[in-house]
């Protein structure tokens, strides 16, 4: 039996020189499973908390056309306790 989280297709994180960490996830599209969403990500560690500085979504449809995906970021940076290192 599957669990309520979807999962990625693929997942890559690296730490860049200052620390921060840049984060890319493919997922299967909803409406369309053969269409992809690549979302981009860079996290920031404050204190205990890391946060989102910049993301980035674009989809991909099954015949290769690419769209970027309007921004769903709140106003203030997202906070979270996982270390993005550790998907």
């Amino acid at each position: 039996m599957e669990s309520g989280k979807s999962k990625p297709k693929a997942s890559f994180s690296s730490r860049l020189p200052n620390g921060d960490f840049l984060h890319i996830a493919v997922w299967a599209g909803k409406s369309d499973p053969t269409a992809e969403v690549l979302a981009v990500d860079i996290r920031h560690n404050s204190g205990d908390k890391w946060m989102s500085l910049g993301r980035l979504a674009l989809y991909r449809t099954k015949d290769g056309i690419y769209s970027q995906l309007p921004d769903r970021s709140p106003a203030v940076p997202r906070a979270t306790e996982k270390n993005p290192d550790q998907s």
